[in-house]
């Protein structure tokens, strides 16, 4: 074990650690890094202390010794509206970077990562990858939902009709002060779901244990014991996260992903994983795994249920069950056992009975929540990956999110250089049907690759504009929203990507199906596509690029020295490093 060899040569690490509450017998156990998000920032976090706590019991119980280090993580939703939403996508990166000093510093022999959201759950598991100790990710579970099932991705939407004034200020607080009864993550399949989602499939949690109800803590906490003793076993047979996570995990992940009609943000956090493994993964991969994938799960934003139903389905081993004949049955998980082994087991000791008892009362069944594979709800996964004069490298749109009359549509471009002018637009009714409204300069090296969620919600709720118009960004969005809604567009604005060269009155041709995202006409004329590229070169030819928007701290680090959105928008060194 690497903890005992490193106290051969670091003498004063057994009085450090017995001046911490050690005691002499367990300097010799197996030595877990417990890691958590645990802060009073948000209610992914505010539970956790109480889980982190029982991994260190659990690793106890298989005769190790826990320590318990900290690195709180932000809130998307409290950094909304503001400029607080630019340090959200950086803050991933930073937190892997903390977790590597963290193990670094103090090498331990096995680990827990306890997390439940957003950029933390993508955080530890490419810190997994990173630091490459044997460990066990648990995800810290999804809230309730609130009175007539109401969830906070609908908070967005009420906000903006009470700016249009369509609802009062007590409607609206009504459902500001019920959105969240409980702690863990929101329950919509949102980026923190998804991710959740996406641990589990990669076989780095133990399988059931991505979105578990967080208001069971009892649940929870045996189910944190569990991932203690677990990282114990891992520890003793030296088991690390590269030897258990492969391309044909990250496959198997991906079709999950479609499955379950996961947020957008998992083609900016799944390769930036699969980096920290030695694995590449694109948007190609991501769009061939689509292509003729199951949707099954009939969840919020595009479904109909709150995500903490998934449970009662089954969860995330129901999904796979129902993917099993696509799926890479053969590949290792945390468990010690390969995927295939693991839903047979699942299968055979009653797990999916018991978790249909938790959906006793609601008047909802099991296949109503995770459909049969033979009656999915869609049969095309749940994104496409685009590309064109406008997007070499590629974006993503989610097309599960939609309206069928959008999917093929030539419309009238309205750049905005920010988000805060494209709402106050959308907002005024400056926008009109037919429009093609770019947000841009808001991708890594723009601005720190904010969300658009507030703009994306506007258009939604907006009947006219949420069929007739798309937006079209640099930038990302929120895991929760709907509509027309194409992002992540490469090369980015700030960069010198062709979405800086849109001019008002270019005609944008958007044809999902046959994966298109291109300018196809100047000043509203139609033009081929040798006239569109010698007016480009024009363009570009008279382009300078924008001062950057952050010259201190870690936003400028991180926007000088992010790659692209296709390529996960994670930190890189400088060129000359």
């Amino acid at each position: 074990m690497i903890s005992q060899e490193i106290r051969k040569i670091a003498p004063e690490m057994d009085p450090l650690r017995l001046g911490t509450g050690w005691t002499e017998e367990e300097l010799g156990r197996p030595q877990l890094l417990i890691e958590s998000t645990f802060g009073e920032s948000h209610p992914g976090s505010a539970h956790l202390l109480e889980l982190s706590r029982a991994a260190k019991e659990g690793a106890a119980l298989e005769g190790g010794r826990g320590a318990l280090y900290f690195a709180t993580d932000i809130c998307d939703g409290m950094s909304q509206g503001h400029d607080g939403i630019n340090y959200s996508l950086p803050s991933r990166d930073i937190l892997c970077s903390l977790i590597e000093i963290h193990a670094s510093a103090t090498p331990f022999d096995g680990a827990v990562f306890l997390s439940s959201c957003d950029k933390s759950v993508p955080a530890h598991l490419m810190a997994a990858g990173r630091i490459n100790v044997p460990c066990v990710v648990m995800p810290g579970g999804v809230m309730a939902a609130g009175p007539e099932l109401l969830t906070l991705e609908e908070i967005g939407k009420y906000s903006a009709m009470f700016q249009r004034g369509e609802i009062s200020r007590e409607q609206l607080s009504f459902y500001q002060h019920n959105a969240c009864p409980s702690c863990g993550a929101c329950s919509f399949m949102g980026t923190a779901c998804t991710m959740q989602a996406m641990a589990e499939a990669l076989g780095l949690a133990l399988p059931g244990t991505a979105l578990l109800p967080a208001a069971d803590m009892q649940g929870l906490a045996a189910a944190a014991r569990e991932a203690g003793r677990q990282a114990v076993r891992l520890a003793r047979l030296g088991l690390t996260p590269r030897q258990i996570v492969t391309k044909e995990s990250f496959e198997n992940a991906v079709l999950v992903h479609a499955a379950l009609s996961g947020s957008t943000n998992a083609l900016l956090h799944l390769p930036a994983v699969a980096r920290e493994f030695g694995v590449e993964l694109t948007g190609r991969d991501f769009d061939r795994l689509h292509r003729g994938a199951l949707y099954l799960a009939d969840i919020r934003p595009a479904g109909t249920w709150p995500a903490a139903y998934l449970h009662g389905a089954g969860g995330i081993p129901r999904v796979m069950e129902e993917l099993r004949s696509v799926l890479h049955l053969g590949v290792l998980t945390v468990t010690g056992k390969t995927l295939g082994e693991n839903l047979d087991e699942l299968r055979e000791n009653g797990y999916y009975e018991r978790c249909a008892r938790t959906l006793e009362g609601t008047g909802v069944r099991p296949q109503d929540v995770v459909r049969p594979a033979g009656r999915p709800l869609g049969r095309d996964g749940a994104i496409a990956v685009l590309f064109g004069n406008l997007a070499p490298d590629g974006c993503v749109v989610k097309h599960t999110a939609v309206p069928k009359e959008m999917h093929r549509a030539l419309l009238r471009a309205r750049p905005f250089d920010c988000e805060e002018d494209a709402i106050a637009a959308v907002l005024a009714h400056r926008v009109q049907p037919g429009d093609a409204v770019f947000i841009r300069y808001e991708g890594p090296r723009g601005s720190g690759m904010p969300e658009m969620f507030y703009t994306t919600e506007a258009i939604a709720s907006d009947e006219a504009l949420g069929r007739s118009i798309a937006l079209i960004t640099d930038g990302r969005f929120s895991g929760a929203s709907k509509g027309p809604a194409v992002g992540h567009v490469s090369p980015e604005a700030a960069q010198g990507g062709p979405i800086a060269l849109v001019e008002e009155g270019d005609l944008i041709e958007l044809d999902i199906p046959a994966r298109i995202l291109r300018i196809a006409g100047i000043a509203g004329e139609k033009k081929s596509e040798e006239e569109v590229q010698a007016v480009l070169a024009e363009r570009r030819a008279r382009w300078t690029p924008k001062p950057p928007r952050c010259s201190r701290g870690v936003l400028s680090l991180y926007t000088k020295n992010a790659c692209a959105p296709m390529q996960g928008g994670g930190m890189e060194p400088p060129a000359d490093a």
